[in-house]
């Protein structure tokens, strides 16, 4: 059963909508005219599996008779251009694991390893330029590449014995110049600054270099996803616009100085920042005891207000979880991961709280995803890209989870160059 098994499938021309819809955007969006017709095939690499259930897969699982049309081992491409697209490794690969659940289901004693690709079929006149310019639209390169039409030998992976973890020898005394090649070479996501602060730590409180692993992780923890850096960032010029609302802006912010002033008064550590104006009017309302009525617990990662609520003539007490998630970063380099995570995060906080969550809502900004590919900042994924992959990813997420989202609102303004997008879920309370 060790034999890789290759299968194409592709929908048939009445129910092709991905293709039709590829190929509007490649004349439209990318205005390239020459291609005229673009076809999309699922690509399955199939191992360790019977004939017997190979058969039955092949029209229950991996297509749907009415509707696709069946490839094994290659297809007939006419001299077209033709290209294929995988997840990169490490990356979650949600066709191919759900292929094998259900393969699993038809024969509950065979374990096969499957591995899925996008085949595009570019029909007509393009050049090498244009290509690449497809090519481009439709691979993300921070999840995805180009792989090959070889089939694999195996899709069995083996994995050697990890060696022993690797420690960075006189780390807390390196000459800076080495030191500053160390942090080079690692392509970190935390600043030099973040590496040297780091190095003072095992210096100073360790007494002993770190190990790969140690820095790693930390890199991890101190990046824009886990960290939320970009919050942090300390804001010494505050400027105000003209416009209708910038006065209650303005008095607003000024108010927030004077509350931070108080609090803060005379601390080089607690400066301006979207972090701290975030959370100020709570510390200040704290403050005021005026937040009587908030459970604080060590297990919740979400606001809980305790509400008296008559339930049938008597009073019960609630809890009233409200749970705001922000995936900026992530959503801007990654759009559909970052959408459904975010999704995702809303949801597993509130119930870490025993909260149960009932119904979600999105609110999503981004620049004007109308303006021409060509536009786009060199680096950036295009606003077209960002805001349909992010409506795509945030459904999947809810939808894997059967949960409504009963409020859906895109606000678009061309200073929102990146996808400042965040996802708010609100949740039926829970009685304590």
């Amino acid at each position: 059963m060790g034999k890789v098994r290759r299968v194409y499938v592709e929908k048939k021309p009445a129910f092709a909508g991905k293709a039709s819809e590829l190929k509007a955007e490649i004349s439209n969006y990318l205005g390239i005219e020459g291609i005229t017709n673009v076809r999309v095939l699922i690509r399955y690499d199939v191992e360790n599996i019977s004939e017997e259930t190979y058969q039955k897969a092949l029209v229950t699982i991996f297509s749907e008779p009415p509707v696709d049309e069946v490839y094994e081992e290659t297809f007939q491409a006419g001299g077209a251009e033709v290209f294929s697209v995988e997840f990169l490794p490490g990356q979650f690969d949600q066709r191919a694991d759900s292929a094998e659940q259900c393969i699993k289901l038809l024969s509950e004693d065979e374990e096969p390893v499957i591995r899925t690709a996008v085949t595009y079929v570019l029909e007509g006149s393009v050049t090498a330029d244009e290509l690449a310019v497809v090519k481009r639209h439709c691979i993300n390169p921070v999840d995805s590449r180009e792989t090959g039409a070889e089939k694999p030998e195996t899709l069995v992976q083996d994995f050697k014995e990890p060696e022993d973890i690797r420690i960075f020898e006189g780390f807390t005394d390196m000459p800076e110049e080495t030191f500053r090649k160390l942090y080079d070479s690692l392509g970190l996501a935390m600043t030099y600054k973040d590496f040297r602060h780091i190095r003072s730590y095992f210096e100073g409180e360790e007494h002993r270099d770190p190990t790969v692993t140690e820095i790693r992780v930390l890199d991890t923890y101190w990046s824009d996803h886990c960290r939320h850096t970009t919050f942090s960032t300390e804001l010494k010029h505050v400027t105000f616009g003209e416009g209708y609302y910038r006065e209650p802006i303005e008095s607003a912010y000024l108010d927030y100085k004077e509350t931070h002033d108080a609090f803060y008064g005379g601390r080089d550590d607690k400066f301006v920042c979207l972090m701290d104006l975030a959370l100020m009017a709570m510390k200040r309302l704290k403050k005021e005891g005026k937040l009587k009525d908030q459970e604080e617990s060590d297990e919740i990662n979400a606001c809980s207000i305790v509400v008296p609520i008559e339930v049938d003539g008597k009073t019960e007490e609630w809890l009233v979880n409200f749970k705001n998630e922000t995936h900026n970063h992530p959503t801007e380099i990654e759009p559909f991961g970052g959408a459904a995570t975010c999704l995702g995060g809303a949801i597993r906080d509130p119930l870490s709280g025993r909260t149960y969550v009932y119904q979600a809502m999105r609110v999503t900004g981004a620049a004007d995803p109308t303006v021409s590919v060509k536009d786009t900042i060199p680096g950036k994924l295009p606003q077209k890209k960002l805001v349909r992959e992010a409506a795509h990813g945030y459904s999947s997420y809810g939808n894997q989870v059967g949960l409504a989202t009963g409020f859906v609102r895109e606000i678009y303004h061309p200073a929102d160059v990146g996808p400042g997008g965040y996802h708010c879920p609100a949740w039926r309370p829970h009685r304590t």
